[in-house]
């Protein structure tokens, strides 16, 4: 690809040290499997290797069209489909959700006690779908462990991606619409089940179920043919195994892919994390959003509503460092907004790494991550499958290598 590389104005040398990198710091040490990076620059894929191996146990080895569980790389493709309904002048982002879900009408912050006896005050006003976008709705995640609200959602069952829950969609978010809340909505950050929400009103305001709204909204306008909630029996053998750091730092298998639940039918599909994909079909949906919104005669949204989503929507403009009540997100803090399903860069400096002011990505939670640069009409998508996704700063080192070949 060295003249794909010349062509985007990239180094095909320097971005070689990509894959010494993370042959030498990772895979060849086994500290993970195997991964597959992509760098697109200027409409030309510079770079697209994939390393070691997609299945360590059998043996099978990575390959450009390996499928990847994306988990919280789904949120981006939610919040996109959700706006698309905006689009339709279905809703504002100021409308409070309990116009669409009365569940959320009587709402409570966190005051004292346990599950089930909590004691609530009011919220200082209704959440917003603008809320859920952000993440500054209240909600949290039961992973957390950090509070008896955070308790409360595992005990239920309102866990990880909505494992252990027994139900459909609408009857985990009317769950989740028992619990109090964190903070009142827009008054702090704080990661949480709000995108699996949003995909809950997609479902109601489209009258479609969320798998079939993306099929028909964006994965086949957008020809991403290996993405969706489930693999199917004719992709199985390109469905990489899932890994986790495990006691004294091995690596452990987690989902076999022989085995794992995503070989088989969702109960219900949660749009914060429930998805697969392949490196190829997530850069069309990147391509789409650098388009501004349109890739090959097919239009998903309009660029004014990329730029609306892909600006800093905290409060007072705060970074996460100012605004998250908690210490995670899968992306750097300092320097770093959020908009609508996105993290932004607003100060690369303190953010630590060469990128550019309106940079927007995401990462998930099997230490999958994708930036878009549009200063640079840079996209890079990094897909491994390995828990938990702060085990290493794959995004940093990759930012420092990539932004560095650039020779334009």
């Amino acid at each position: 690809m060295s003249l794909a590389a010349e062509r985007a104005g990239l180094s095909p040398e320097r971005l070689a040290r990509i894959d010494s990198h993370l042959k030498r710091s990772y895979v060849d040490p086994g500290k993970i499997a195997g991964a597959l990076t992509l760098v697109h620059r200027r409409g030309e894929t510079a770079h697209c290797s994939p390393l070691g191996l997609q299945d360590r146990e059998r043996g099978v080895p990575m390959s450009e069209d390996t499928i990847f569980r994306i988990y919280s790389m789904t949120k981006p493709i939610t919040s996109v489909a959700l706006m698309t309904l905006y689009e339709h002048g279905l809703f504002q982002l100021d409308d409070p959700v309990h116009r669409f879900i009365p569940a959320f009408r009587d709402l409570g912050v966190y005051a004292g006690g346990k599950h089930p006896d909590f004691a609530t005050e009011p919220c200082r006003r209704a959440m917003t779908v603008r809320d859920l976008l952000t993440h500054t709705s209240g909600l949290t995640y039961g992973f957390m462990e950090r509070t008896n609200v955070d308790h409360a959602y595992r005990k239920l069952g309102l866990g990880t991606f909505g494992k252990g829950f027994r139900g459909n969609l609408e009857a985990f978010v009317d769950e989740v619409a028992t619990l109090p809340l964190e903070f009142s909505p827009g008054t702090a950050w704080n990661y949480s089940v709000s995108t699996d929400v949003c995909g809950r009103l997609v479902e109601i305001l489209s009258r479609e179920p969320l798998d079939r709204y993306l099929k028909r909204h964006l994965f086949e306008p957008l020809a991403m043919v290996d993405t969706g909630f489930q693999v199917p029996d004719t992709k199985r053998e390109r469905f990489a195994a899932c890994y986790m750091r495990g006691p004294g730092k091995k690596t452990l298998l987690m989902d076999d892919p022989a085995t794992s639940a995503y070989l088989r039918p969702p109960a219900y599909f949660m749009g914060g994390g429930g998805l697969v994909s392949t490196a190829a079909d997530y850069l069309r949906f990147c391509r789409m959003l650098l388009g501004g919104g349109e890739l090959d005669g097919a239009r998903i949204l309009g660029r004014k509503t990329i730029e609306l989503m892909t600006r800093n929507h905290l409060p007072g403009g705060q970074d996460l460092t100012q605004a998250s009540i908690g210490m995670f997100a899968e992306t750097t803090m300092r320097g770093t907004g959020f908009g609508l399903g996105f993290s932004v860069t607003l100060d690369p400096v303190a953010a630590g790494n060469a990128g550019s002011v309106g940079s927007y990505a995401w990462g998930g939670a099997a230490s999958t991550i994708f930036w878009i640069d549009p200063a640079e009409e840079l996209i890079v998508i990094f897909l491994t499958q390995l828990f938990p996704s702060r085990t290493f700063n794959f995004r940093g080192q990759l930012q420092s290598i990539v932004y560095g070949a650039i020779t334009d």
